[in-house]
């Protein structure tokens, strides 16, 4: 359960932005979003905060994990439909202009929103709260470094435990395994186990294949503690590696290096990426490096701020970001390594520690 002081710091920053936009209330229903104003992990149901109050709307599977872990938020108890629970409470708040989701919310929902409650002004916003939970404070530093050190622990022992024979999917297995049984709570996202050639799918779907000894291998994983994930990546063949992949693998490590060294508070996201991309391309990998350098992770996997070409998110103190350059090639596969920093006033804390290795 986070701490009532974290808890009014962070409603204390949303009303400052309600303020600013002149917004009596605020209805948020993304599941982070809640978990990170309020406490509640239920993921279904809708928080509405005014200037005075804070309330959770969620219905009777949730009662008493609401009283348990938000106790600074009124149970607003929801036994039929929701919108008219959320209605009912922005009147009793009197609330005439509401802020609402609009990256989030379905049409349908917001149409029975608005239909429970026609006489409010529906004022549309976007990453509102996404915004607020870019900076972590230090308990959700502390969460994220022991999500990264148990997935650290996984990857070193996968690629202690990797032999010619075993498939993608029993990697993969067996990277779940270790990480559930050493602390994490879930994964963060479905491990990506692609060799050979499958390398070159950045995002590849974990198969049945067998590796085989001098196969490229890209394993991507990631696990969850506290509710904050991590997300690394590491690149290697199996016993032995040509003369060409070695030469990728450099390039990728040099690319990467290069953008931890470069990256500090205020820099632009896509600064950051052009270290990193400078590197790669002018090595005459041009076209081959197809993803942005890196994203936000916390109580998503995915979230802000980015650094990529179309990035426009300043890379604050406080944020942690993956640095995950690449360089791919369907005609043998795919280089990625990845790591998770913590951005300072003046540089960068890497957090990622499993070791970096072409041949395993």
């Amino acid at each position: 359960m986070e701490s009532n002081d974290a808890v009014q710091q962070r409603l204390a920053r949303l009303r400052a932005v309600m303020a600013r936009e002149e917004l009596d209330a605020f209805a948020i229903a993304q599941p982070e979003n809640m978990r990170y104003l309020s406490g509640f992990t239920g993921g279904e149901g809708v928080v509405i905060v005014s200037a005075e109050h804070a309330a959770l709307a969620t219905d009777f599977r949730y009662y008493e994990q609401v009283r348990q872990q938000a106790p600074a938020f009124a149970l607003a108890e929801v036994t039929g439909p929701t919108p008219p629970v959320v209605a009912a409470t922005l009147g009793e708040m009197h609330a005439r202009r509401v802020g609402f989701e609009a990256h989030h919310l379905t049409v349908e929902e917001f149409d029975q929103w608005r239909q429970a409650a026609p006489d409010l002004a529906w004022v549309p916003t976007t990453n509102v709260v996404e915004g607020l939970r870019q900076e972590k404070d230090a308990n959700e530093v502390r969460a994220i470094e022991e999500a990264v050190r148990i997935a650290d622990a996984a990857m070193e022992h996968l690629m202690g435990w990797i032999a010619p024979g075993v498939t993608e999917r029993e990697v993969a297995w067996e990277a779940e395994v270790y990480m559930r049984t050493h602390g994490a709570e879930a994964l963060s996202f479905t491990t990506i186990v692609a060799s050979g050639a499958r390398g070159a799918m950045a995002h590849a779907v974990t198969t049945d294949r067998p590796i085989a000894a001098g196969d490229p291998v890209v394993i991507d994983m990631g696990c969850v503690y506290d509710g904050y994930c991590s997300d690394i990546t590491r690149s290697f063949c199996v016993r032995e590696a040509n003369d060409d992949y070695l030469a990728v693998w450099r390039k990728v490590l040099q690319a990467q290096e290069a953008a931890e060294r470069a990256i500090h508070g205020g820099m632009p996201g896509v600064e950051a990426d052009a270290v990193a991309r400078r590197i790669i391309y002018s090595a005459g990998y041009e076209g081959k490096f197809g993803h942005g350098l890196g994203h936000g992770v916390g109580l998503a996997i995915h979230e802000k701020p980015r650094a990529s070409t179309l990035s426009t998110d300043i890379l604050t103190p406080g944020t942690i970001v993956t640095v995950e350059p690449g360089i791919y090639d369907p005609a043998w596969g795919g280089v990625r390594i990845e790591d998770m920093v913590l951005v300072t006033e003046d540089g960068c804390r890497v957090l990622t520690t499993a070791s970096k290795q072409p041949v395993i």
